[in-house]
């Protein structure tokens, strides 16, 4: 655990420098990190620190992400080192729950697709896969055989327990994800897929001569859906729900419709949630209707959630 992490000792373990004795320990630990950041609103947020906090995450380390409030600055924000009551029972947790998906296959999608315009466009969105890659790790971590199903992101998983098919297009996470849920007894469908794909995409790169220009789309395989009617009394379905409005009663009408076991609900009206963001604040729907909300944490954090409330229900 390193607790408090500055910014400039955060730069030094992204950067692999060993100039003191704890970059030279962290640089040559091979056990679980912990790292918990403190350092002033601005310096949090700034994109340096963004990329080594996402460096140390690739490397599998795991955020306890700073508290907002008031700053030795005077500003007040996000920055506050996590209360030290907190960080403990982190740590508990982080062992409480070792091995406890020992045996387990587990099958993850990740990321966007894309969907070819021509050799050079096309129709994507703004997944980061982040959600996607901490659930990997989080489930690895835990002793499951994971396949991570990923779309084009600028992620990798680090786990040994981690296998990941790369994929593009809808189509083609179509048929790894169908492949893959044949052996899980879990499924985590985190991916934003593409809705829709172009019909006819075109060979060579389309050149600007009209002013403008018509794509006719096809609807694509709902995954989740196909999943649903393929799954056995022994696995288990979770997916995930982006909605900007009638958020819960949307949700729990897709869990439903679709077999589900277990939905968790996004919400682009949350601050700091959703793509792109290191954090999270998602809303837990079980198919009997138990709900847990949480607070905004980090993706890992909301990983370890989520995971907990899936083997709740399988124990």
């Amino acid at each position: 655990l390193i607790a408090p992490l500055s910014a400039n000792t955060l730069a030094k373990m992204a950067a692999g420098i060993a100039d003191n004795m704890l970059t030279t320990t962290y640089l040559a630990a091979k056990c679980p990190v912990l790292f918990a950041p403190a350092m002033d609103l601005d310096m949090y947020y700034h994109p340096t620190t963004h990329r080594n906090v996402e460096t140390l995450l690739s490397f599998g380390n795991l955020l306890i992400a700073p508290r907002e409030g008031e700053l030795a600055s005077g500003l007040v924000g996000a920055g506050r080192m996590e209360e030290p009551e907190e960080i403990f029972l982190r740590i508990l947790h982080f062992f409480e729950h070792s091995k406890d998906l020992q045996g387990k296959q587990v099958m993850i999608s990740a990321g966007p697709t894309f969907e070819a315009i021509d050799p050079v466009r096309y129709i994507g969105n703004h997944s980061s896969g982040k959600m996607g890659y901490a659930l990997a790790e989080e489930a690895a971590r835990r002793g499951a055989e994971v396949t991570l199903v990923s779309g084009p992101v600028q992620l990798r998983a680090n786990h040994p327990n981690i296998k990941t098919v790369n994929v593009t297009s809808a189509a083609q996470m179509t048929e790894a994800c169908l492949t893959a849920f044949e052996q899980a007894d879990i499924g985590i469908m985190s991916a934003a897929v593409a809705d829709y794909t172009i019909s006819r995409p075109e060979a060579q790169k389309i050149k600007k001569r009209e002013t403008e220009i018509t794509l006719k789309l096809t609807r694509t395989t709902d995954i989740l859906a196909t999943l649903g009617t393929h799954k056995q009394p022994q696995q288990f379905l979770v997916g995930f729900a982006l909605e900007t409005e009638n958020e819960t009663a949307h949700a729990r009408q897709k869990m439903h419709n679709k077999n589900l076991d277990l939905i968790v609900l996004n919400s682009l009206n949350d601050h700091g949630a959703g793509f792109g963001f290191d954090t999270n604040r998602v809303t837990i729907i079980h198919k009997n209707d138990d709900t847990v909300v949480t607070e905004l944490l980090s993706k890992a954090q909301i990983a370890t959630i989520i995971i907990n409330q899936i083997m709740d229900k399988i124990k």
